[in-house]
């Protein structure tokens, strides 16, 4: 019985783990884009 209660818990820390992932993803993603319209306002004369 206990190697059937193990899965449920295993997959809910694999959720955990991609969800903060794709948070880390997303700022860095978003702080990349801010970065490049910043250079390039800076670029123009």
């Amino acid at each position: 019985m206990s190697a059937k209660r193990r899965p449920p818990t295993l997959q809910q820390k694999k959720e955990e783990v991609n969800k903060k992932a794709i948070l880390w993803i997303g700022t860095g993603i978003t702080l990349l884009i801010i970065l490049i319209i910043v250079l390039i306002i800076i670029s123009q004369p």
